[in-house]
């Protein structure tokens, strides 16, 4: 019991609330993750000032999922991310699960596309249409990458090896939200890209990943050895393992609430649309038919496509998609810049 004391150390409250990070790379890391916040904040209020609506819930998650990173890797969790395994999990889950969820609700390219400039608009668009990017976001890449990072790291001896050099281990939280991220993003994301799941394609990436966790609970729950002896007792192995096992499995079906949510709004959505160009259809048939070409009536006909942009707008949302390779931004086409 004592042996495991020592190198699984009972965790404090104490160390938790006080417990936090003072090193350069905390503080850089710290820097960085506030300007993220406040630059996302800025440019939601350049929004505002122009008379259109960003929606404070996106603004809301998109700080969260900033607070989720600096808990998990500047808080008292820190403290104890190389001793004890449990709270090693904990800090695992917050970079690759909650933080990307919170941070791809927030929808962040979209307000750059909205808000920026021309200039910033023409940047963004040419790292979306760059040849790399479109590779890393593409989804069977993204999948690979996300399952093997959470098997690799804590099935296989590199977790130890990440504990016996620091910066490695700084270095492996940079990945797990960069992975994160990118699953995420294609999962409940509403920002523009090149790769456009369905709905139902979305529920499959997430019934794919139920497997993963389970192997990854079973391998550490039942296991007869420390995951890393040196650093954690069998028995933390055992309770890190039932925790990632139980919290990721109901991230994954929280996640799957998300998605059906958005499937639903969708299709309310869709729905309206349809119901304006009919609307606009109608009007155009009935133009025809009585020879009207007064301004009025063609007032009448164009209102129901106007209310279409007109109801983005409000809701904050840019009509934004691929189409053929190149995005539509507000209604124009944007070819992919090339130096």
């Amino acid at each position: 019991m004592l042996v495991a004391d020592a190198i699984s150390p009972p965790v404090q409250l104490h160390s938790l609330l006080t417990g936090w990070q003072t090193d350069w790379l905390s503080f850089v890391s710290l820097a960085i993750e506030g300007a993220f916040a406040v630059g996302y904040v800025v440019f939601a209020r350049r929004l505002a000032a122009r008379g259109r609506r960003w929606s404070p819930w996106r603004t809301t998650s998109f700080v969260a999922g900033i607070v989720t990173i600096v808990i998990a890797v500047q808080s008292g969790l820190a403290s104890y991310d190389d001793s004890v395994f449990s709270i090693h999990v904990i800090q695992h889950l917050l970079l690759m699960n909650v933080a990307p969820i919170l941070l791809a609700l927030g929808a962040p390219v979209t307000l750059l596309l909205q808000a920026g400039d021309r200039s910033t608009q023409q940047r963004v668009l040419k790292v979306l249409h760059n040849p790399i990017v479109e590779v890393i976001t593409n989804p069977v890449f993204v999948l690979v990458v996300f399952s093997a990072t959470m098997v690799a790291y804590f099935l296989t001896p590199f977790y130890q090896f990440s504990l016996e050099h620091p910066l490695l281990h700084d270095l492996t939280h940079l990945h797990f939200l960069v992975a994160g991220c990118l699953y995420w993003w294609l999962v409940v994301g509403i920002d523009p890209s090149r790769w456009r799941l369905s709905y139902p394609m979305k529920l499959g990436f997430l019934a794919i990943d139920i497997p993963v966790g389970t192997i990854l609970g079973l391998g550490l729950t039942q296991t007869n050895v420390s995951i890393a002896p040196l650093f954690h007792s069998l028995s933390d192995t055992h309770a890190g393992g039932s925790i990632l096992w139980i919290l990721g499995e109901i991230f994954t079906f929280l996640a799957m609430g998300i998605v059906v949510i958005q499937w639903m709004r969708a299709d309310v959505r869709e729905a309206a649309r349809s119901d304006r160009r009919a609307d606009a259809a109608t009007a155009r048939a009935v133009a025809d038919l009585t020879g009207t070409t007064a301004a009025t009536g063609a007032a009448s006909v164009e209102r129901p496509e106007r209310q279409l942009a007109d109801d983005s707008v409000r809701r904050g949302v840019t009509p934004v998609r691929f189409d053929g390779g190149r995005l539509v931004v507000d209604g124009r086409v944007d070819p992919p810049q090339r130096e």
